[in-house]
């Protein structure tokens, strides 16, 4: 491969702020350089077998300098990997991306720059404040507001004099002498000023105040990097412009632990309501092919009264195999359709299916109790699912008709490293763990490691039913709240209860 370096904007901290081919460059890299600010979420879309290379940088503290991260990405590439430079915002707006491009120009390294949507700009609207607006605006100017060393100096007469919204970035911790600069300067004392900490993010805190008393306000509100900082009159718009704000779930810190192929719909759920929902899978889904007992059972399908399935996985694996051996949906003409729950049922209907019966309550005695007055011993029920799966479901309805259980899918341990995931949970003060099966608990202490009964113990374990919540009490853990309907509906009632 020859060599080439993108060095790509990941946007202010939302992740769906990303662009798509950003989103492209994370997906085919081979390695991931990336910084602090990037949200990790977005190196979940990355291969299985692809680097992430830490390089973050914090004020007075950088993992790696900028010499060390430049020849990081010139050694990287010349290897002739995909190589990706995540950077938090725009790569050319105070990112040094122009530095990091300049070195790899210097050593005849090609690279492409994929742009980002600034903080300046996303950060503000995300507090309801418009960089421009008409009648009050007329442009904007970002600036930074940390000097590369104490004998460079801005010119605070001229910005002064600007009429437009002034957006200082990095400003945080030179904050007092900005403010005083620019009033000495001839900037009126009370123009408005708000500082934005975390944009974009569920951590989003904004400080209002001006020019005489934003820095003041700040230290009471203990605010630290990152911030933006904004000045003029465009920030008294953010009364009726604030929308961000009004999530329901702002700043809740979410831990979802359902398997890789099943947590994007759940994840995506709780950012739209503003949670930060963190993803650390702990199962993974792998067929068992190939599979002449599943493949026996499908060309017999006509004998069978019922088909049970217990999981969107079963319900995908068997008719992926349905399919491919030249069947359609009118082989199963005649038989009765059984799902556990609605999510399991809405994921039949893709294939032109409904279910026939769903019990009141998505466990499997509820399901046994719906079919024991239906079924008889001259039924046949096929049960397509996992291997190891609990053997009640089988056990029961056995005494009660005759029964095939096919093994399709085993679920296993997410062996990938999600240590910076891990990390970055134990310095949050606080947060909800959500676990939708005794699986997903067991295989969260074992991802978790050395590190699970801290997170545990400080984290409030939420339970999507009583065989989950039976499983996490019988390891010496608590139930903070057991959903009420077990499905993640249920869950999410209880998140947004707690917010009342």
């Amino acid at each position: 491969m020859k060599p080439k370096v993108y060095l790509v904007g990941a946007g202010p901290g939302d992740p769906d702020l990303i662009t798509w081919k950003g989103m492209k460059c994370i997906k085919e890299a081979d390695v991931i350089i990336y910084d602090r600010l990037v949200n990790p979420i977005l190196l979940e879309n990355r291969k299985e077998d692809c680097r992430l290379i830490y390089a973050g940088k914090s004020p007075k503290h950088h993992v790696k300098n900028q010499d060390e991260i430049n020849e990081i990405l010139f050694q990287e590439a010349r290897t002739g990997s995909y190589v990706v430079r995540l950077k938090g915002g725009d790569p050319y707006v105070f990112g040094r991306g122009g530095e990091e491009g300049e070195y790899l120009y210097s050593r005849n390294i090609p690279f492409e720059v994929v742009p980002g949507t600034t903080s300046a700009i996303a950060g503000a609207a995300y507090a309801g404040i418009p960089v421009t607006h008409r009648g009050i605006a007329r442009s904007f100017h970002v600036i930074t507001g940390h000097l590369n060393n104490k004998d460079e100096e801005l010119n605070w007469d001229a910005l002064a004099e600007l009429d437009g919204t002034m957006i200082f970035l990095m400003g945080v911790s030179n904050l007092e002498n900005i403010s005083q600069r620019l009033i000495n300067s001839g900037k009126d004392r009370n123009t408005s000023v708000a500082i934005i900490n975390w944009a974009t993010t569920p951590k989003q805190k904004i400080v209002e105040g001006t020019l005489s008393n934003i820095h003041e306000k700040s230290i009471k509100e203990k605010i630290k990097s990152p911030c933006i900082i904004v000045i003029g009159d465009v920030v008294n718009l953010r009364n009726s412009l604030s929308f961000y704000e009004e999530k329901p779930l702002l700043g809740e810190n979410i831990i979802v632990t359902r398997g890789t192929s099943q947590r994007q719909n759940i994840i995506d759920g709780l950012r739209e309501l503003g949670a930060n929902a963190i993803s650390i899978p702990t199962i993974k889904i792998e067929e068992i092919r190939p599979n002449d007992e599943l493949d026996k059972n499908i060309k017999k399908l006509n004998k069978y009264n019922y088909i049970i399935f217990t999981s969107i996985n079963g319900v995908n694996i068997f008719f992926k195999r349905f399919f491919e051996l030249g069947y359609d949906t009118r082989r199963m003409s005649g038989m009765k359709i059984v799902t556990n729950g609605k999510s399991t049922a809405k994921s039949i209907r893709k294939y032109g299916l409904n279910a026939d019966i769903i019990p009141k309550e998505y466990i499997s005695e509820s399901l046994v109790d719906e079919l024991k007055t239906i079924i008889s011993n001259k039924d046949r029920i096929l049960i397509p699912r996992a291997k190891n799966a609990r053997s009640y479901l089988v056990d029961e309805l056995s005494t009660l008709a005759r029964v095939e259980e096919v093994k399709t899918y085993e679920t296993l341990t997410y062996s990938e490293d999600n240590q910076y995931m891990i990390d970055n949970l134990k310095e949050m003060d606080s947060y909800y763990l959500l676990f939708s099966s005794p699986t997903t608990f067991i295989n969260f202490k074992k991802v978790a490691g050395r590190n699970a009964k801290d997170i545990l113990k400080k984290g409030k374990i939420i339970s999507i039913g009583p065989v989950t919540s039976k499983t996490i009490e019988e390891k010496g853990y608590s139930i903070y709240k057991q959903a009420k309907k077990y499905d993640f509906n249920g869950i999410l009632q209880i998140l947004l209860e707690d917010k009342k």
